[in-house]
């Protein structure tokens, strides 16, 4: 499996092509765009959400809503690409009409001005198109393709916040991932304790009457998954290796841990390590999941737990310092768009980055022309690693 993403931030539309899904894998717009919704939720965001509803309109790989085998085309329409028709032209316009919306001063924590570097613009807007958080919702739509097939083998993702611009949510203990999803979706602010639900909003509205914003840290949990999936015998390919980089690779995320993460620097290695135990019915498990569902670079049988950090969203209303690149002179940032926070809407996006990593993973190791033949597969699979 492997995918494609196109289209800018005011762009006409957004598009996505995959490749690799099995035939015969039951599929429609509704159930993609009911993760589109849970993106453009949670408290705290504003502005262009209340602009745009994406809905998803699939145009190739599907027929009577099953997939073919062949590629799936996704398109998301940019409603508010109305107002910026001129702007976001690809046709040629008048040179006094480029410098009007001409856009030459860079914001702090954006790619704006490295990416002009990069590309040699004299317009930062060509950075800053491409490189917004608008492109994620074709990240979710793919996700929610992958979700769709992982749910067909007995697999299911969650995410929850467990850190709200510093305020840690404590987590009940002995939760399977399936409570977990169903209390952060009930959630506004996707956590699972809803004592602490009051206490974010609060500070959330804090956060925005200041003109500032928050991050967080966000936990995606996968149940259901085969053993061996991965592989120790070269560098690139180490699945938690691979679900890093896709999680790193969203926007405003800086950081990657699996299980304990780094508390398991503080610790014995008596109190990291995950004890073996085998039964009748069960087989091979262990006592507990420090390793986050990994050893090896390859899943183990327990749920894989993967947290990632997500920096405050950079454009402030109470805007930081820049430099135009015409005159070189300082001023203060231009605003786009901002939200007080986006920490749960980046969870939907992190559980449809890791869905995404993990069937492609699946795919690989598994033969696949059909949904079918991929099932019986996996059934095969785990009979054999539970008579192991």
């Amino acid at each position: 499996m492997r995918y494609f993403t196109a289209g800018e931030s005011h762009g006409p539309r957004l598009t996505a092509i995959i490749e690799g899904i099995p035939a015969g894998l039951p599929l429609t717009a509704e159930y993609i765009n009911a993760e589109l919704k849970r993106r453009q939720g949670g408290y705290g965001r504003g502005g262009r959400m209340m602009i745009e509803s994406d809905q998803v309109e699939i145009t190739s790989g599907v027929r009577h809503g099953v997939t073919m085998g062949s590629p799936i085309t996704l398109n998301v329409t940019n409603r508010d690409f109305k107002n910026w028709t001129e702007v976001m032209s690809a046709a040629e316009i008048d040179e006094k009409k480029k410098a009007i919306r001409k856009l030459t001063k860079p914001r702090p924590g954006h790619a704006d001005l490295v990416g002009g570097m990069k590309y040699r613009f004299s317009d930062l807007r060509n950075s800053l198109e491409r490189s917004s958080a608008r492109e994620t919702t074709m990240r979710v739509a793919v996700g929610a393709v992958a979700k769709r097939l992982l749910e067909e083998l007995g697999m299911e993702v969650a995410s929850h916040v467990v850190v709200f611009g510093g305020i840690e949510v404590d987590v009940p203990e002995n939760l399977t991932v399936a409570e977990i999803k169903e209390r952060a979706r009930q959630s506004e602010v996707s956590i699972v304790n809803q004592d602490r639900e009051q206490d974010i909003k609060d500070y959330i509205d804090q956060i925005k009457k200041e003109g500032n914003t928050i991050g967080g840290v966000i936990e995606t949990l996968v149940g259901g998954v085969p053993v061996g999936l991965g592989s120790y015998v070269q560098w690139d390919r180490k699945l938690d290796a691979k679900i890093a980089q896709g999680v790193v690779s969203i926007n405003a995320f800086k950081g990657v841990e699996f299980g304990l993460g780094f508390k398991a620097g503080y610790r014995p290695g008596s109190e990291v390590m995950d004890e073996i135990v085998w039964s009748e019915e069960k087989g091979y498990t262990r006592t507990s999941n420090n390793l986050g569902g990994f050893e090896g670079g390859m899943t183990n049988g327990q749920p894989i737990v993967v947290r990632g950090v997500m920096k405050p969203i950079p454009t402030l209303y109470k805007p930081l310092m820049s430099v135009d690149i015409e005159s070189h002179q300082p001023y203060k940032a231009s605003v786009e768009r901002s939200d007080p926070t986006a920490v749960p809407a980046a969870g939907v996006v992190m559980e449809s980055v890791v869905a995404t990593v993990l069937a492609t993973e699946v795919l690989m190791k598994f033969s696949s022309d059909n949904l079918e033949e991929l099932k019986e597969a996996v059934a095969k699979h785990r009979t054999y690693v539970k008579e192991f």
